[in-house]
Protein backbone atom coordinates (compact mmCIF):
# COMPACT_ATOMS: atom_id res chain seq x y z
CA UNK A 1 0.00 0.00 0.00
CA UNK A 2 2.70 2.62 0.96
CA UNK A 3 4.48 1.22 -2.06
CA UNK A 4 1.80 2.03 -4.04
CA UNK A 5 1.12 5.56 -2.94
CA UNK A 6 4.91 6.53 -3.30
CA UNK A 7 4.98 4.92 -6.58
CA UNK A 8 1.98 7.66 -7.56
CA UNK A 9 3.13 10.04 -5.77
CA UNK A 10 6.54 9.95 -7.88
CA UNK A 11 4.61 9.97 -10.90
CA UNK A 12 3.12 13.07 -10.32
CA UNK A 13 6.24 14.90 -9.38
CA UNK A 14 7.38 13.63 -13.01
CA UNK A 15 3.98 14.75 -14.58
CA UNK A 16 4.04 17.91 -12.98
CA UNK A 17 8.00 18.26 -13.97
CA UNK A 18 6.60 17.58 -17.25
CA UNK A 19 4.19 20.24 -17.44
CA UNK A 20 6.80 22.68 -15.83
CA UNK A 21 9.44 21.68 -19.04
CA UNK A 22 6.76 22.14 -21.65
CA UNK A 23 5.73 25.24 -20.46
CA UNK A 24 9.46 26.65 -20.50
CA UNK A 25 9.71 25.43 -23.71
CA UNK A 26 6.38 27.37 -25.29
CA UNK A 27 7.99 30.74 -23.24
CA UNK A 28 11.19 29.85 -25.29
CA UNK A 29 9.68 29.82 -28.47
CA UNK A 30 7.01 33.02 -27.80
CA UNK A 31 10.15 34.34 -26.57
CA UNK A 32 11.93 33.97 -29.81
CA UNK A 33 9.36 34.00 -31.88
CA UNK A 34 9.15 38.20 -31.27
CA UNK A 35 12.79 38.59 -31.06
CA UNK A 36 12.49 39.84 -27.43
CA UNK A 37 16.51 40.88 -27.43
CA UNK A 38 16.18 42.40 -31.23
CA UNK A 39 17.41 46.05 -30.88
CA UNK A 40 15.86 48.92 -32.78
CA UNK A 41 12.63 49.16 -34.35
CA UNK A 42 11.64 45.77 -34.18
CA UNK A 43 11.79 45.83 -30.56
CA UNK A 44 9.39 49.13 -30.54
CA UNK A 45 6.29 49.33 -28.76
CA UNK A 46 3.37 52.07 -29.87
CA UNK A 47 0.73 53.40 -27.31
CA UNK A 48 -2.92 54.17 -28.66
CA UNK A 49 -5.30 55.64 -26.13
CA UNK A 50 -8.50 55.80 -29.05
CA UNK A 51 -10.90 54.58 -26.70
CA UNK A 52 -12.86 53.34 -29.39
CA UNK A 53 -10.08 50.89 -30.35
CA UNK A 54 -9.79 49.94 -26.69
CA UNK A 55 -13.63 48.84 -26.29
CA UNK A 56 -13.41 46.99 -29.81
CA UNK A 57 -10.42 44.74 -28.50
CA UNK A 58 -12.03 44.43 -25.13
CA UNK A 59 -14.47 42.78 -26.96
CA UNK A 60 -12.92 40.74 -28.43
CA UNK A 61 -10.86 39.69 -25.75
CA UNK A 62 -13.68 38.92 -23.56
CA UNK A 63 -13.87 35.81 -21.57
CA UNK A 64 -17.04 37.08 -19.30
CA UNK A 65 -19.58 39.40 -20.60
CA UNK A 66 -19.19 42.06 -17.62
CA UNK A 67 -15.91 42.70 -19.64
CA UNK A 68 -17.07 45.35 -21.46
CA UNK A 69 -18.19 46.83 -17.93
CA UNK A 70 -14.49 48.03 -18.06
CA UNK A 71 -14.32 47.86 -14.30
CA UNK A 72 -12.30 45.06 -13.65
CA UNK A 73 -13.18 41.17 -14.11
CA UNK A 74 -13.72 41.08 -10.03
CA UNK A 75 -15.87 43.64 -9.71
CA UNK A 76 -19.10 42.37 -10.64
CA UNK A 77 -20.60 43.72 -7.35
CA UNK A 78 -19.54 47.02 -8.08
CA UNK A 79 -21.29 47.28 -11.54
CA UNK A 80 -24.67 45.91 -10.18
CA UNK A 81 -24.48 48.70 -7.05
CA UNK A 82 -23.62 51.62 -8.93
CA UNK A 83 -26.32 50.69 -11.71
CA UNK A 84 -29.02 50.33 -8.43
CA UNK A 85 -28.03 53.80 -7.31
CA UNK A 86 -28.70 55.59 -10.85
CA UNK A 87 -32.10 53.50 -10.66
CA UNK A 88 -33.02 55.19 -7.63
CA UNK A 89 -31.31 58.78 -8.98
CA UNK A 90 -33.30 58.69 -12.04
CA UNK A 91 -37.01 57.42 -10.34
CA UNK A 92 -37.27 55.05 -13.27
CA UNK A 93 -40.77 54.09 -13.71
CA UNK A 94 -42.57 51.57 -15.92
CA UNK A 95 -44.35 54.46 -17.88
CA UNK A 96 -40.44 55.59 -18.75
CA UNK A 97 -38.49 55.01 -22.31
CA UNK A 98 -35.01 54.40 -20.98
CA UNK A 99 -31.48 55.23 -23.25
CA UNK A 100 -28.23 54.30 -21.91
CA UNK A 101 -25.31 55.95 -23.29
CA UNK A 102 -22.75 53.24 -23.11
CA UNK A 103 -24.46 50.25 -21.41
CA UNK A 104 -21.21 48.25 -20.61
CA UNK A 105 -22.59 44.67 -20.05
CA UNK A 106 -25.90 45.70 -20.09
CA UNK A 107 -26.62 45.73 -16.46
CA UNK A 108 -29.31 49.32 -16.39
CA UNK A 109 -30.90 47.64 -19.19
CA UNK A 110 -31.79 44.40 -17.64
CA UNK A 111 -32.87 46.47 -14.82
CA UNK A 112 -35.45 48.59 -16.30
CA UNK A 113 -36.99 45.33 -18.04
CA UNK A 114 -37.38 43.53 -14.51
CA UNK A 115 -38.89 47.31 -13.72
CA UNK A 116 -41.08 46.51 -16.89
CA UNK A 117 -39.79 50.07 -18.48
CA UNK A 118 -42.01 50.63 -21.50
CA UNK A 119 -38.79 50.22 -23.31
CA UNK A 120 -34.36 50.44 -22.90
CA UNK A 121 -31.92 51.45 -25.49
CA UNK A 122 -28.45 50.67 -25.21
CA UNK A 123 -25.57 52.15 -26.55
CA UNK A 124 -21.94 51.02 -27.27
CA UNK A 125 -19.21 52.65 -29.19
CA UNK A 126 -18.55 49.35 -31.39
CA UNK A 127 -20.15 46.69 -33.37
CA UNK A 128 -18.32 43.80 -31.31
CA UNK A 129 -19.76 45.23 -28.03
CA UNK A 130 -23.25 45.62 -29.65
CA UNK A 131 -23.36 41.71 -30.61
CA UNK A 132 -22.03 40.56 -27.04
CA UNK A 133 -24.91 42.80 -25.39
CA UNK A 134 -27.49 41.82 -27.97
CA UNK A 135 -27.17 38.17 -27.03
CA UNK A 136 -28.79 38.75 -23.50
CA UNK A 137 -32.23 39.73 -24.47
CA UNK A 138 -31.36 43.50 -24.90
CA UNK A 139 -31.96 46.33 -27.23
CA UNK A 140 -28.22 47.31 -28.08
CA UNK A 141 -27.05 49.34 -30.69
CA UNK A 142 -23.83 50.83 -32.33
CA UNK A 143 -23.67 55.00 -31.66
CA UNK A 144 -21.37 57.66 -30.26
CA UNK A 145 -22.16 60.42 -27.51
CA UNK A 146 -21.74 63.24 -30.42
CA UNK A 147 -23.56 60.97 -32.94
CA UNK A 148 -26.74 59.25 -31.37
CA UNK A 149 -28.41 57.18 -33.46
CA UNK A 150 -31.74 58.36 -32.35
CA UNK A 151 -34.64 60.07 -32.71
CA UNK A 152 -35.44 63.75 -31.44
CA UNK A 153 -37.55 64.13 -27.64
CA UNK A 154 -37.79 60.21 -27.59
CA UNK A 155 -36.41 59.53 -24.14
CA UNK A 156 -37.87 60.36 -20.84
CA UNK A 157 -35.09 58.98 -18.69
CA UNK A 158 -31.10 59.52 -20.23
CA UNK A 159 -28.09 57.67 -18.29
CA UNK A 160 -24.28 58.12 -19.53
CA UNK A 161 -22.20 56.93 -16.90
CA UNK A 162 -18.64 56.89 -16.40
CA UNK A 163 -18.56 57.69 -20.24
CA UNK A 164 -17.74 61.41 -20.85
CA UNK A 165 -14.44 61.17 -18.95
CA UNK A 166 -13.20 59.12 -21.82
CA UNK A 167 -14.18 61.59 -24.38
CA UNK A 168 -12.57 63.91 -26.03
CA UNK A 169 -12.67 67.38 -24.40
CA UNK A 170 -13.24 69.08 -27.98
CA UNK A 171 -16.60 66.48 -28.17
CA UNK A 172 -18.33 67.14 -24.42
CA UNK A 173 -20.87 70.04 -25.73
CA UNK A 174 -21.70 68.17 -28.76
CA UNK A 175 -21.85 65.31 -26.22
CA UNK A 176 -24.41 67.30 -23.95
CA UNK A 177 -26.45 69.00 -26.78
CA UNK A 178 -26.85 65.05 -27.96
CA UNK A 179 -28.28 64.42 -25.22
CA UNK A 180 -30.69 67.00 -24.72
CA UNK A 181 -31.77 66.09 -28.35
CA UNK A 182 -33.00 62.52 -27.82
CA UNK A 183 -34.47 64.16 -24.28
CA UNK A 184 -38.38 64.75 -23.88
CA UNK A 185 -39.28 67.90 -22.00
CA UNK A 186 -38.84 67.02 -18.34
CA UNK A 187 -36.70 64.18 -18.83
CA UNK A 188 -34.34 63.06 -16.50
CA UNK A 189 -30.98 62.81 -17.11
CA UNK A 190 -28.20 61.32 -15.28
CA UNK A 191 -24.35 61.81 -16.28
CA UNK A 192 -22.02 60.09 -13.51
CA UNK A 193 -18.79 59.71 -12.79
CA UNK A 194 -17.38 62.85 -14.04
CA UNK A 195 -13.64 63.50 -12.57
CA UNK A 196 -13.07 67.09 -10.88
CA UNK A 197 -9.21 66.65 -11.00
CA UNK A 198 -7.05 65.70 -13.72
CA UNK A 199 -6.34 62.15 -12.22
CA UNK A 200 -3.16 60.19 -13.29
CA UNK A 201 -2.70 57.51 -15.90
CA UNK A 202 -1.73 54.57 -13.76
CA UNK A 203 -0.09 53.03 -16.83
CA UNK A 204 3.13 54.14 -18.13
CA UNK A 205 4.53 54.30 -21.13
CA UNK A 206 6.94 51.78 -22.38
CA UNK A 207 9.07 52.16 -25.40
CA UNK A 208 10.27 48.71 -25.75
CA UNK A 209 9.13 45.29 -25.86
CA UNK A 210 11.10 44.63 -22.65
CA UNK A 211 9.98 47.38 -20.78
CA UNK A 212 6.32 46.45 -21.19
CA UNK A 213 6.66 42.73 -20.08
CA UNK A 214 8.40 43.66 -17.27
CA UNK A 215 6.21 45.78 -15.71
CA UNK A 216 3.58 43.27 -16.15
CA UNK A 217 5.30 40.73 -14.62
CA UNK A 218 6.21 43.02 -11.85
CA UNK A 219 2.57 44.63 -11.49
CA UNK A 220 0.28 42.30 -13.03
CA UNK A 221 1.73 38.85 -12.66
CA UNK A 222 2.25 35.58 -14.54
CA UNK A 223 -0.68 35.42 -16.59
CA UNK A 224 -0.74 39.07 -17.98
CA UNK A 225 2.87 38.42 -18.59
CA UNK A 226 2.05 35.16 -20.77
CA UNK A 227 -0.85 36.82 -22.61
CA UNK A 228 1.10 40.04 -23.62
CA UNK A 229 4.19 37.42 -24.81
CA UNK A 230 1.51 35.68 -27.14
CA UNK A 231 -0.03 38.39 -28.27
CA UNK A 232 3.23 40.04 -29.22
CA UNK A 233 3.98 36.57 -30.78
CA UNK A 234 0.87 37.17 -32.72
CA UNK A 235 1.75 40.16 -33.94
CA UNK A 236 5.10 39.42 -35.15
CA UNK A 237 3.55 36.21 -36.99
CA UNK A 238 1.11 38.40 -38.78
CA UNK A 239 2.76 41.44 -39.81
CA UNK A 240 0.21 43.51 -37.46
CA UNK A 241 1.52 46.78 -36.21
CA UNK A 242 2.64 46.36 -32.30
CA UNK A 243 0.35 48.71 -30.52
CA UNK A 244 -0.86 48.53 -26.70
CA UNK A 245 -4.38 49.90 -26.00
CA UNK A 246 -4.38 50.22 -21.91
CA UNK A 247 -7.96 52.02 -21.91
CA UNK A 248 -6.64 53.93 -18.82
CA UNK A 249 -6.25 57.34 -20.49
CA UNK A 250 -8.55 60.08 -19.05
CA UNK A 251 -9.66 62.32 -21.33
CA UNK A 252 -12.09 64.85 -19.74
CA UNK A 253 -12.67 65.82 -16.15
CA UNK A 254 -13.84 69.37 -14.65
CA UNK A 255 -15.05 71.03 -12.04
CA UNK A 256 -18.69 71.05 -11.02
CA UNK A 257 -19.03 74.60 -11.45
CA UNK A 258 -17.16 73.95 -15.29
CA UNK A 259 -19.18 71.24 -16.31
CA UNK A 260 -22.43 72.58 -15.03
CA UNK A 261 -21.68 75.40 -17.07
CA UNK A 262 -21.00 73.33 -19.74
CA UNK A 263 -24.40 71.28 -19.65
CA UNK A 264 -26.48 74.51 -19.31
CA UNK A 265 -25.14 76.06 -22.18
CA UNK A 266 -26.07 72.33 -24.06
CA UNK A 267 -29.88 73.26 -22.55
CA UNK A 268 -29.98 71.39 -19.30
CA UNK A 269 -30.87 72.36 -16.17
CA UNK A 270 -29.15 71.06 -13.36
CA UNK A 271 -31.32 69.28 -10.28
CA UNK A 272 -28.24 67.97 -8.07
CA UNK A 273 -25.05 66.71 -7.94
CA UNK A 274 -23.13 64.58 -5.18
CA UNK A 275 -19.80 62.41 -4.59
CA UNK A 276 -19.34 59.59 -6.23
CA UNK A 277 -18.46 56.45 -4.27
CA UNK A 278 -15.70 54.80 -5.80
CA UNK A 279 -13.97 56.12 -6.54
CA UNK A 280 -14.48 59.10 -4.64
CA UNK A 281 -12.88 61.27 -7.29
CA UNK A 282 -15.97 61.82 -9.47
CA UNK A 283 -19.03 63.54 -8.98
CA UNK A 284 -22.39 62.17 -10.14
CA UNK A 285 -24.63 64.93 -11.93
CA UNK A 286 -28.69 64.54 -12.48
CA UNK A 287 -30.04 67.25 -15.11
CA UNK A 288 -33.26 68.03 -16.77
CA UNK A 289 -34.57 69.08 -19.88
CA UNK A 290 -36.68 72.54 -19.50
Amino acid sequence: MVLAICGSLVQISRLGQLKIEFARASVRTLWDTIGINEIGINGMITRSDDYVEYCRESARNARDLHDLALRGRHKKETTRRVHEHIVQAVDLRPDDVLVDIGCGDGTLLRMAGTLRVRSAIGLLATEEEVRLVRETGVDARQGLTHELPLPDAMASVVVCNNVLLIVPREKILASLREMWRIAKPGARIFIGEIPFAEPKDPTPSFQTRRELLSFLYRERGVRAWLGMLRRMAWWRLTGQAEVVRPGTVVSFYATPEEFIALANKAGLDLVRYWRHDDPDTRNNYLFRKA
